[in-house]
């Protein structure tokens, strides 16, 4: 209580410095500092495409087992979003990133006992936690930037900072790749059995632990950071609701179909990078080995990154709903050419996808929770929710490429595209404004 009291002390005393439109002036780094966070959460998460390939090979999974190592990582977002707003409402935006900090640094280091002991459902457990923090970390991110300017320029700012959350995807794969995937083995784990092929796994997987210590390291070193700069921000305390009357954003339409569609899209995006390196090896393909393939990784996200970079500049002038709509329909028309062509075209049109990708999340992210007000928290909590599409979807379409193969599996990002184009097209005009006060406020007086 003394703790919460304290806090509460803090965010009423920091509330009284705005500029002329109302917003909270704060420190210029604070906007670099969420920069970074987007930048470290995105890289740590493109790196599950590498490990999905290695550990495939490693436990000798089919498709469908091997995504659940993005089942693993994305379930965090459906079981931690929502109590980790309950937290950002009681301890405020950066002591709840330290928290998030720390726990990823916790995820890290589970990867020691899991490649000790050789045993898959170890580093899905190491991802859970790694995810749990990386979720903490996302439910601060997402509302801080859109707090730390114009609410006008929202839309542009999110896709900004998205951009170094694509730097970090862009990076981590291709270095990914060369520690973890560089090391390749000799062995076909297939043919041993027993205490030499736990043994064979230990080896293996001794690179990604030594990778993810390093990760631990740098990111203990930001948590401090974030922890000494922790009253430097101004804060407006979100309103005081229980966590789970957030739900009740839900009966407005623009929000809720929002949310979906982050669903769709996460499960989307990740579905497809999860599939590229196995994708870029088959013979009809391009027929790269493992390593090659995964170098290729980077050019997926690094689409992205040059993308943001154009859609912050394009949503200053077009409609972000417009905006939305073209990218799905060109998604779409690359999933098709790729799913219908061979060699060098349906390798590169997979790859090019992340080019449309880019200012999907950002854009519905903020399409959806306009007007929202002083309830961005709660917005951004179910949002973060809605991630578990990652989880859900690569699962999905892993089935089907068991079933039909790694072609015929594209149509399931394909149908989930075809939802946020729907979306685009209705969320096109600015949102209007709504009472967004929980069932259980007091009513205003008039």
């Amino acid at each position: 209580m003394k703790w919460g009291n304290k806090v509460d002390a803090n965010l009423t005393a920091a509330r009284g410095s705005v500029d002329d439109s109302g917003v909270p002036e704060n420190p210029a780094y604070l906007a670099y500092f969420v920069f970074g966070l987007f930048f470290i959460f995105g890289g740590i998460t493109s790196l599950n495409d590498v490990l999905v390939p290695k550990l495939k090979g490693l436990f000798t999974l089919n498709y469908f087992e091997a995504m659940l190592i993005q089942f693993a990582f994305f379930a965090a977002y459906a079981i931690i979003s929502l109590p980790a707003t309950a937290i950002l409402k009681r301890v405020g935006y950066m002591r709840t990133a330290a928290i998030g900090l720390m726990t990823m640094t916790a995820g890290c280091l589970l990867f020691v006992p899991a490649s000790s002991s050789g045993v898959f459902g170890m580093f899905l457990l190491a991802l859970f936690v790694l995810a749990a923090g990386i979720t903490t970390v996302q439910v601060v991110a997402n509302p801080l930037i859109t707090m730390l300017g114009k609410p006008s320029s929202a839309h542009s700012r999110l896709t900004f900072a998205q951009a170094f959350n694509s730097l970090g995807t862009t990076i981590f794969p291709y270095v990914g790749s060369a520690i973890i995937l560089g090391s390749l083995a000799t062995v076909d784990p297939t043919t041993l059995a027993g205490p030499a092929l736990d043994a064979f796994r230990t080896q293996e997987t001794q690179v990604i632990s030594h990778a993810y210590l390093g990760l631990a390291a740098a990111i203990t070193l930001v948590a401090i950071v974030v922890w000494f700069s922790r009253k430097k921000l101004t804060e407006t305390p979100p309103e005081p609701t229980n966590f789970l009357q957030s739900f009740d954003l839900l009966r407005r339409k623009r929000f809720a179909w929002g949310a979906l569609c982050i669903f769709l899209y996460v499960g989307g995006e990740v579905a497809i990078g999860s599939l590229i390196v196995n994708y870029l090896m088959e013979a009809n393909v391009l027929g790269l080995t493992e390593q090659a393939a995964g170098k290729h990784v980077p050019y997926y996200w690094g689409g992205a990154l040059v993308g943001r970079f154009i859609g912050a500049f394009l949503l200053r002038m077009v409609s972000p709903g417009k905006l939305l709509a073209v990218f799905a329909t060109g998604v779409i028309a690359l999933l098709l050419i790729s799913a219908n062509t061979s060699g060098a075209v349906s390798g590169w049109s997979l790859l090019s996808i992340g080019l449309f990708n880019s200012i999907m999340f950002p854009t519905i992210f903020s399409l959806a929770s306009e007007k929202l007000g002083r309830r961005a928290a709660d917005g951004s909590g179910i949002i973060c929710v809605a991630i578990v599409g990652g989880a859900f979807v690569p699962l999905l379409t892993g089935y089907a490429a068991d079933l039909a193969g790694l072609k015929v599996s594209l149509i399931v990002p394909a149908l989930c595209y075809a939802v946020i184009l729907a979306y685009g097209i209705y969320a096109r005009r600015p949102a209007r404004d709504v009472d967004l006060a929980p069932k259980d406020a007091p009513a205003a007086s008039v």
